[in-house]
């Protein structure tokens, strides 16, 4: 894909980075002094990363931009999104690529330990996004502090933007903005439990958003629509097509595949259950490595 000229259905802004994969027999891990683990493993990857590679995988043209170091593991980021075919431009920060580590159980849950390292005043400069802004049909931001700079220029060039705010409690600072000022927005209904509804219906009351979308994991997911009442509309869960091997990403590939159903004029509870099948496919393997392809998506939701 030429740079210079790509139109991007898809462009992400932030959100790669190392996983460091513990696996546990449960959690929470006892406390001692030594635990004897399987191999430990590490998957380049992260919120922004996965939600590209899926996005890609489905046959959408995408874009990736992001801040990483000069380092190994930004290495392994940029081996990862080349492997996958995504349009990849990342600029190169003194603090170094984002990791984390995922203590994984016997049944795929995770508990993640994340190393933000972002400075504060981390920027990307505008000649540098405003570009490549101009050439997407719709932008997908993660939370990283410097994205919510880009928001101005998002509403000023009329973009579509998406984000996912994960397990926000509606309290935190942080992601207030980004719940806001999203046209569309994802979340996880861990943050809020009982009050997710609730939570929903705030985000629409007070931001810009046209569509919330809370996801629960084996418990499905709820879309609310600004006219579509004052109830979320549930979209059941789907049941993984392998054994479940690591619930790490799948979230991430619930996005995916909700944008693939979004650009291609889907109604929005047709996109939850296209994101329903994205995301327990996204089950069957380590790290989200394995991103449902388009015609796997489309059989299955055919099915269903």
């Amino acid at each position: 894909m030429n740079r210079d000229s790509a139109q991007y259905d898809v462009l992400v802004v932030g959100g790669t980075g190392v996983d460091t994969v513990v696996r546990v027999d449960s959690l929470p891990v006892p406390l001692a002094d030594s635990v004897q683990v399987g191999p430990i493993e590490e998957w380049p990857g992260h919120t922004g990363a996965n939600v590209a590679l899926g996005a890609r995988a489905l046959g959408l043209a995408v874009g990736l931009i992001d801040c990483i170091g000069d380092d190994w593991i930004g290495a392994r980021v940029r081996e990862l999104l080349a492997a996958g075919d995504v349009d990849f431009s990342p600029l190169i920060s003194p603090a170094g690529t984002r990791r984390a580590v995922n203590l994984v159980d016997a049944d795929g849950r995770r508990m993640s330990f994340y190393d933000a390292r972002d400075p504060d005043d981390l920027r990307m400069p505008r000649d540098f996004y405003l570009p490549r802004l101009r050439r997407s049909r719709h932008v997908h931001l993660s939370i990283m502090n410097f994205a919510r700079y880009l928001f101005d220029d998002i509403e000023e060039l009329g973009v579509p933007v998406s984000v996912d705010l994960h397990d926000w409690d509606g309290l935190a600072d942080h992601h207030r903005e980004f719940a806001l000022r999203a046209d569309l927005v994802f979340l996880s209904a861990a943050g809020a439990g009982d009050h997710t509804p609730q939570l929903m219906r705030a985000i629409l009351r007070e931001g810009r958003a046209s569509t919330v979308v809370a996801t629960a994991g084996a418990s499905g997911s709820t879309v609310l629509t600004r006219d579509g009442g004052a109830t979320p509309h549930h979209i059941p869960a789907v049941a993984p097509p392998a054994p479940v091997v690591d619930t790490n990403g799948a979230g991430d590939a619930y996005v995916s595949g909700f944008l693939y159903g979004k650009l291609a004029g889907r109604g929005a509870l047709e996109c939850g259950r296209l994101g329903a099948i994205a995301g327990a496919h996204a089950c069957t393997a380590p790290a989200a490595t394995d991103p449902i392809s388009l015609e796997r998506l489309l059989a299955a939701h055919q099915i269903a």
